[in-house]
């Protein structure tokens, strides 16, 4: 079905239903149909829609100086912005660089990770390492560094070659071991690659902290990003951490490497830092890397037109205002904890569901055709697709992930604001469990 109009839409295989409106956590279509976003789109609304604060910060910005080029001036939006995620950030993590998505900021920490390697006298260290079933972004250095195939095959032949290793995902581990007795033989297929391509030409390993859509919200096992930490230290490597899905609050923490005691090199963030009004994104920097590019060639070879944008950093303070002031980061602890444990009363039983894990505000629900063998459903059923589009006949908006068990695989996210009630929680929660009854029994 060919959809009409101008546009070129994000999906051709549907019409997609007109929003008209959207409060808090519902949005509503032409037809006067309303939709709880439990996903917060693809996890970026973290406070609801239609914040006026955010509205009024950004109103009052434009009129005041909308646009300035960040070759020219600052501004106190931009300092501003910088000083708050300064405070909340991992130790030492004290300089920001701004874009407009996460891709954008991913292939900004990219080149940063080449630069600070360059001005350190390192000119052969370049190649990147990342992980298989991860996701940076689809511009084409971000999806060179990502590791979902289907987003890269058709592609492939334009990629920067990238080496990427398993992902940290227990439940179908790689190796074929288990935790602990593994001795966390995904954190040392690190080393070993390093070794492998040369540990004088390597740069960096970028990695999400808590993986996000493609492996649907899977924490790493204790230890993990020790070891990493580790294994980057000895070869001096950098670490990039991905927070661009998961930073900002999403996990219980302003960012998730605090759940792991792990300071990066660099951090990526987006999504939650605008909230879903406005895009914008940003890489923290350790000082010493920062000191180390103003020492050498005293600038970093890199720039975008809506870079250090004076808007989106107005937008960004008031999201931070927002999350202060609602104390939404110990909400998120609270009633994260609140939903993982419906979820599990609710669906951990079900002989089709084969795992519930998550952290804070981003829950991932695996399904399977078999939980003993744990076998998947084969990639034709899309199965992830009909349970999504029963929660969306029944007015819940989740988020859906699929092909992490080989090229199968299937499950559902939820990732709601951080402002959703204990009513609305029980709502997506049973609607959850209806959709999996209507689509599992009509196998």
């Amino acid at each position: 079905m060919k959809p009409g109009g101008n546009v070129f839409p994000r999906k051709l295989d549907r019409l997609l239903p007109l929003a008209t409106k959207a409060e808090d956590l519902w949005i509503q279509d032409e037809h006067g149909n309303r939709y709880l976003d439990a996903s917060g789109g693809p996890l970026v609304v973290s406070l609801g829609h239609g914040r006026k604060e955010i509205a009024t910060a950004v109103y009052d910005q434009i009129l005041n100086c909308d646009y300035t080029h960040p070759t020219m001036f600052t501004t106190s939006a931009v300092e501003d912005l910088a000083r708050s995620l300064a405070a909340h950030s991992p130790p030492g993590i004290d300089r920001f660089y701004f874009m407009s998505g996460g891709a954008e900021a991913v292939e900004t920490a990219i080149k940063m990770a080449r630069q600070i390697h360059l001005e350190n006298g390192r000119p052969r260290r370049f190649q990147l390492i990342s992980r298989w079933h991860s996701y940076h972004g689809l511009t084409l250095g971000a999806l060179a560094a990502a590791g979902r195939t289907a987003f890269r095959s058709p592609f492939a032949p334009m990629l920067k070659d990238v080496c990427h290793i398993p992902a940290p995902y227990c439940l179908r581990c790689s190796f074929g071991l288990h935790y602990p007795d593994c001795k966390l033989k995904c954190a040392l297929a690190l080393e070993e690659a390093i070794e492998n391509l040369g540990p004088e030409t390597v740069s960096a390993f970028i990695a999400e902290t808590i993986s996000g859509a493609t492996l649907a919200a899977v924490p790493p096992p204790p230890g993990y990003f020790k070891k990493i930490r580790e294994i980057c230290d000895h070869y001096q490597v950098l670490l990039i951490l991905d927070e661009v899905l998961c930073g900002l609050g999403r996990t219980g923490r302003w960012f998730a490497a605090e759940h792991y005691s792990v300071t990066p090199d660099l951090i990526t963030m987006g999504k939650g830092l605008g909230g879903g009004a406005i895009a914008i994104s940003a890489v923290g920097v350790l000082g010493r890397h920062f000191d180390a590019i103003c020492s050498g060639s005293g600038s970093f070879v890199h720039g975008g037109t809506f870079s250090h944008h004076n808007v989106a950093a107005a937008a960004a303070n008031a999201v931070i205002r927002i999350i202060e002031e609602e104390n939404l980061i110990d909400r998120v602890h609270r009633h994260g904890k609140i939903i993982g444990e419906k979820l599990n009363r609710a669906l951990s039983d079900h002989p089709h569901v084969a795992d519930i894990r998550g952290k804070g505000f981003l829950w991932g629900i695996e399904f399977v055709k078999d939980k003993t063998t744990l076998d998947p459903y084969p990639r034709k059923e899309k199965i992830a697709e009909r349970i999504w589009k029963s929660l969306f006949d029944h007015g819940v908006l989740a988020y859906s992930a699929a092909g992490f068990a080989g090229s199968d695989g299937d499950a559902i996210i939820y990732g709601p604001p951080y402002t959703i009630s204990d009513d609305q929680i029980d709502f997506i929660v049973d609607a959850l469990a209806q959709s999996l009854d209507e689509v599992s029994g009509s196998i």
